[in-house]
């Protein structure tokens, strides 16, 4: 079995990455990484090769293709806040650069590949009920959520007609994210965990009762490598899977940094208002019913304690406090 990653450069493109070098599939012979940047291949028992793809290139994606991996991850996206401030870079990348990768497999004969599609939890929007089932209509409030949508859309429609099969995982917002910050407008809930953990201030732009569904990287690499081996039969033609995840506010989010770390660390949150992000915020999704992801097996986090101590325990080498 052959793997392409699409976005292998991103933190879960790279996780995914390295998840199947420590933990090969059986059967799994090779997995080829690319991203705008060329990814870096981690060292393991399966053969990794790397490469350079811009997805808006119809021709480039045709050509990533052409060895016909048997399952295709699309992990590549312009994030929330990019592709609200850049209508047309998120539309090039987000919509245009899935409906690429779906053509270039159409092209080819005989070629149906497994293809598990990044979405977001971002493809619902406001008002919503206490809580979201899975099959909650989509009407999202933003240009990324919307192109997360179409994508979907294209996902169940290429699936119907045989092209692919497919399997969309809308992801919570993942956290804690390593790493720099980014302009994902959801980087925050990161970010007022994982920089006062290491003795650095944080930004907060929000206020402490805003709640959010959200899971940890190792639950997101969870998530891919069950959709790999999940039978698509049973999840039927809506291919597209809400994530199982931990509703939480930001105060309770607060409260676990200080079980974890002290008010040393609470003590480097500084509170700073960001109407956009304010705004943007104020559309997402707070609390789901994943009912149908856990039914095929799909599992998340428990608390937000458990979210920053594997944060500690895979990021920061066990130790918490400033870096040397």
């Amino acid at each position: 079995m052959k793997i392409l990653i699409i976005g292998a450069a991103g933190m879960i493109g790279a996780k995914l990455a390295q998840s199947f070098a420590a933990d090969p599939e059986p059967g799994l012979t090779e997995v080829t990484l690319v991203d705008v940047v060329e990814p870096k291949a981690p060292e393991g028992a399966v053969k990794m090769r790397t490469g350079t793809l811009d997805i808006t290139d119809a021709a480039a994606v045709q050509a990533a293709l052409a060895a016909k991996p048997e399952v295709i991850y699309h992990l590549s996206a312009i994030v929330s806040g990019e592709a609200e401030m850049d209508f047309d870079k998120g539309y090039a990348v987000n919509f245009r650069g899935m409906l690429n990768i779906l053509e270039a497999i159409r092209a080819q004969k005989d070629y149906h590949p497994k293809l598990i599609f990044a979405s977001s939890i971002a493809v619902y929007g406001a008002p919503f009920p206490d809580t979201i089932p899975d099959d909650f209509f989509l009407t999202p409030l933003t240009s990324y959520g919307t192109q997360k949508a179409m994508g979907e859309l294209l996902l169940a429609d290429y699936s119907r007609k045989g092209i692919v099969d497919g399997i969309g995982i809308r992801l919570p917002t993942i956290c804690i994210r390593p790493g720099l910050p980014n302009k994902a407008a959801s980087g925050f809930f990161s970010n007022i965990l994982r920089e006062p953990l290491v003795g650095k201030e944080a930004i907060l732009p929000v206020s402490e009762d805003v709640r959010h569904w959200h899971a940890s990287p190792r639950s997101a690499i969870g998530f891919f490598r069950h959709a790999l081996r999940l039978d698509t039969a049973k999840v039927g033609p809506r291919r597209s899977l809400a994530m199982p995840g931990l509703s939480a506010t930001v105060g309770e989010q607060i409260e676990a940094l200080r079980r974890a770390a002290g008010d040393e660390a609470v003590a480097l949150i500084r509170k700073v208002p960001d109407p956009m992000i304010q705004g943007i915020v104020a559309g997402w999704a707070t609390r789901f019913d994943p009912s149908r992801a856990l039914d095929l097996g799909f599992t998340a986090d428990a608390s937000f304690d458990d979210i920053i101590a594997a944060h500690v325990a895979d990021e920061l080498g066990g130790r918490i406090g400033p870096r040397a």
